[in-house]
């Protein structure tokens, strides 16, 4: 492990120690060091990925393709405030996203004509990134708790053209009681600690961290995983994911809603094929959770992508215990 990363918090590094096969370890740490490099991806809705391609490298721009996913792009040559400057993304043709925040709504698969819920949806990037998987047709109701970060997925979704979406100011916890079994699917990309979003380099990144705020945060989690069961059409789908490694905010809240709800959702296998992946944790500090959490999937971090987790449930009955 480079001397760079162990500038992270000791408690979070010996955490992460008993999570990720010790063969690995070294390589995730290493990755907490590493200065990513800009990804993005095509807004279908207003253009294509040829087209995109053909005019940024024109302009100098290297792009380096994404094999599970055609319409993202590594750039490889060229800076972020350059390719902020130029009309492709100052017209909303392109959205910069990391590569793993693009995997949720990949495994969500929304379809067109499909109503969708995105609980929680600033800024906007998933939200934006299912409406073109839509092609623009079905709805997509966006919502946001924060007034201001409302406003930024509200800009967003304008810049986008993503016409299909409808944006809304409310707590998402409330939104299960709002919209009982309303939606064909729900995205929960839920607020998290980010711990996969550490960068050793930035204190900033890292300062906020501690065990108080990830137990406070996996409290909210749970509120907001109720909700969006609750939500969720007979036969539905459910597409929880967070960029964090702490299973008190992953397999334990996944863990205790399958209890909640028992027999009434169970997790579905995700055809997902990137190298680096791991099945979910079955246990935690003396805690076993069910068998079928090893369904769900660890990204781990590397010198491209965030650390992120990502399962995948389906509702099978519209009993819902109280």
């Amino acid at each position: 492990m480079r001397s760079e990363a162990r500038l992270l918090p000791e408690l979070f590094l010996s955490r992460l120690r008993k999570i990720i096969p010790s063969q690995k370890f070294d390589a995730v740490a290493n990755s907490f060091t590493d200065t990513k490099p800009t990804t993005f991806r095509i807004n279908s809705l207003k253009t294509s990925r040829e087209l995109v391609h053909e005019n940024l490298g024109r302009q100098g721009f290297h792009l380096a393709p994404i094999s599970w996913y055609p319409d993202a792009f590594v750039l490889r040559g060229g800076r972020l405030r350059e390719l902020e400057k130029t009309e492709s993304y100052l017209k909303g043709e392109i959205y910069v996203q990391n590569l793993s925040s693009m995997i949720p709504p990949l495994v969500l698969d929304p379809k067109p004509r499909e109503y969708i819920l995105d609980l929680t949806a600033a800024p906007g990037s998933k939200t934006t990134q299912m409406a073109c998987l839509m092609k623009g047709e079905g709805t997509v109701l966006a919502n946001e708790s924060d007034r201001i970060r409302y406003e930024k997925l509200k800009a967003n979704v304008e810049l986008q053209g993503a016409s299909n979406v409808q944006v809304l100011l409310g707590y998402g916890e409330s939104m299960g009681k709002k919209y009982p079994e309303r939606f064909d699917k729900v995205l929960l990309d839920a607020p998290c600690s980010a711990e996969g979003r550490f960068n050793a380099r930035e204190p900033s990144s890292y300062r906020y961290w501690a065990m108080d705020k990830v137990k406070e945060i996996a409290k909210l989690q749970k509120k907001l995983f109720l909700s969006a069961v609750s939500a969720l059409k007979p036969g539905g789908i459910l597409v929880y994911s967070t960029c964090t490694f702490a299973p008190e905010e992953n397999e334990e809240v996944v863990n205790e809603a399958l209890e909640k709800f028992s027999g009434q959702i169970e997790i579905e296998t995700i055809n997902f094929s990137i190298p680096n992946k791991m099945m979910g944790l079955l246990a935690w500090e003396g805690e076993k959770f069910s068998p079928s959490i090893k369904k769900a999937i660890r990204i781990l971090p590397t010198s491209e992508m965030e650390g992120f987790f990502v399962v995948c449930l389906r509702k099978k009955s519209n009993r819902i215990k109280s």
